[in-house]
């Protein structure tokens, strides 16, 4: 992942992602796209399509990042209160339109695989990055990487 791009860029991945809260599936899809930054692992976004949006509901606020626009949040509806799982990006600029209306999800929250790994969140509260065992570190967002 130090060899990944910056600004970022989006792979197309399609090994098997889901995701899970508890024993419900919210996720499961083979189209996913992987936003790849240096020091970040990926964070990997699935189409509508392949989200079960039901049992998601839209967060008051959103955040703004330089490369994907203005993020929308979302949390479990049956647990709004308990903040953020997940987030879209409804109208990206250039270069990243194709993850338009796409969710990430936080891998601190839920239970996210790629193929049958369970991955790891990526270190720090603010980043969705998701490790898995193919990636080496260190990674944003660890101690002491706060000036990168």
């Amino acid at each position: 992942m130090w060899d990944y791009p910056r600004p970022p860029c989006l792979e197309r991945d399609t090994r098997r992602i889901t995701v899970w809260h508890g024993k419900r599936k919210l996720a499961d899809s083979t189209r996913a796209y992987r936003v790849l930054e240096t020091a970040s692992p990926p964070t990997f976004y699935l189409p509508p399509e392949d989200v079960v949006e039901t049992l998601l509901t839209a967060v008051a606020g959103g955040t703004m990042c330089e490369w994907k626009g203005v993020a929308r949040y979302w949390a479990l509806a049956a647990d709004g209160d308990a903040g953020p799982v997940a987030w879209t990006y409804p109208d990206p600029p250039e270069g990243f339109r194709a993850i338009a209306g796409y969710y990430a999800f936080y891998p601190g929250s839920l239970a996210c695989f790629v193929n049958a790994e369970r991955v790891r969140p990526q270190p720090g509260r603010y980043y969705g990055g998701w490790v898995t065992s193919e990636l080496v570190g260190p990674f944003k967002g660890e101690p002491g990487t706060g000036h990168w």
